[in-house]
């Protein structure tokens, strides 16, 4: 019983990385385009790391954390949410959501690549051809030339690789970090450290912070849908996630969540999907098979190898 509430909670884990954060590129386009992008990073993990500790507290979780855990959680805090989201959402200014999404594609390739390098972990068959796959289906998507729309493209495409980057090592980091035990209090200690580092650079940057009751009401619904959904809820599956399965694995969502972007883009905003849109999305759902369903070697107590 207990095996299957596990498969249960890894499975709605897995779709809310999948379908949420694969909608909040297009909450994020919205929101940048009226809020500088720090005071909104700010003003949305702040939120939601404040709701997510007062969560742990009522249902009785300690918040005591040792100085270790503090220090991984603020790693964990800086390639997360100020590097891997908050820097891209600054880039989001230059480039299309769905655009976003696709180069957020690349990030199981950097993951495997730092496994590889860092731990000297081999990569299985089906994890190579997964990531060919959805290489392969990134790069159908953004050789689309309608897709780049200004000079300052270039300039946001690096930078989100880099984010990228930071990502990717961080999902590698928390994977085998000492952090707290409990995922609200993890992650809510995440957020409001970056909530901190994010009001620091808004205002280096000077910018121009504004009551939530003078934004539009499509800003209001979009901040408070990243805060719930694509804050506490996914974000939190996301850590959880990242501490039962493996890390290839998690990285999947970035495979997936162009996707979903696209469509949110086709369904909201009457973006048009192109055929090679379509038969790049196909590719990319094919890797992330590829990769979801490679075996994974465990040693067991003797020392030998099982699959």
């Amino acid at each position: 019983m207990k095996t299957n509430k596990s498969q249960i909670l890894i499975i709605v884990a897995f779709i809310s990385i999948y379908v949420i954060w694969g909608s909040t590129y297009l909450f994020n386009k919205v929101a940048v385009t009226e809020l500088p992008p720090f005071f909104l990073a700010c003003i949305r993990f702040s939120t939601a790391g404040v709701l997510m500790l007062l969560i742990a507290k009522i249902f009785g979780f300690s918040l005591k954390i040792t100085k270790k855990q503090f220090l991984n959680s603020a790693i964990a805090s800086l390639f997360f949410l100020i590097l891997g989201n908050s820097v891209f959402v600054w880039a989001l200014q230059y480039v299309d959501s769905g655009f976003a999404a696709l180069i957020a594609s690349t990030q199981p390739l950097f993951v495997l690549l730092i496994l590889r390098f860092l731990d000297r972990k081999p990569m299985q068959k089906k994890s190579i051809v997964g990531v060919c796959l959805g290489v392969l289906g990134m790069v159908l998507l953004v050789s689309q030339q309608e897709l780049v729309t200004s000079d300052e493209t270039i300039l946001g495409i690096v930078v989100m690789l880099g984010c990228v980057l930071g990502w990717s090592y961080g999902g590698v980091f928390v994977s085998k970090a000492d952090l707290p035990k409990n995922f609200f209090v993890s992650t809510g200690i995440q957020m409001v450290i970056a909530g901190v580092v994010l009001a620091i650079l808004s205002l280096s940057f000077k910018e121009n912070w504004t009551s939530p009751l003078t934004w539009s009401s499509n800003v209001q619904i979009s901040m408070f849908l990243l805060v719930i959904l694509g804050g506490i809820v996914a974000f939190t599956a996301f850590n959880y996630l990242l501490k039962v399965v493996s890390t290839e694995k998690v990285a999947t969502s970035a495979y997936v969540n162009p996707v979903i972007a696209l469509f949110m883009g086709w369904y909201f905003l009457e973006e048009k999907i192109s055929t090679q849109s379509m038969i790049a999305s196909a590719i990319l759902l094919t890797g992330v098979y590829f990769i979801t369903s490679r075996k994974r070697k465990v040693k067991n107590v003797n020392g030998t190898s099982k699959t």
